[in-house]
């Protein structure tokens, strides 16, 4: 189930595109079905599943715009789940080139149509 959704960057390439940090509480966890919605210059994402809100922002009028002419949305997802990613509180290094090791994250990018109310 997903546990929180914060969008984290709004922009225009070709078409509107949204960073998208959205946390699991387990790893197993699959139901993440993003819709996206546009009220007035509201952009909301919301789940598919059960209907809910999940994050909204503010568009300004060059954003608003731009998805208004494409009526579609780059999305560009970071998956986190809690207890595996977040801070590492015991570094441990690589001793071959001396870096500490990363969690692996998964990303996910995908066009969404936008239904405007």
């Amino acid at each position: 189930m997903v546990d929180s959704v914060e969008i984290k960057r709004v922009g225009i390439k070709n078409l509107l595109s949204i960073d998208v940090e959205v946390w699991m509480n387990h790893p197993d966890d699959m139901d993440f079905k993003p819709r996206t919605s546009i009220t007035g210059s509201k952009f909301t994402i919301l789940s598919a599943s059960t209907g809910k809100d999940l994050a909204s922002i503010e568009l300004d009028a060059e954003q608003l715009e731009t998805a208004e002419r494409d009526r579609q949305v780059e999305l560009k997802i970071k998956f986190g789940v809690h207890g595996m990613h977040g801070k590492l509180n015991n570094i441990h290094p690589i001793i071959a080139d001396g870096k500490a090791k990363k969690l692996a994250n998964a990303n996910w990018k995908t066009v969404q149509p936008i239904q405007f109310n």
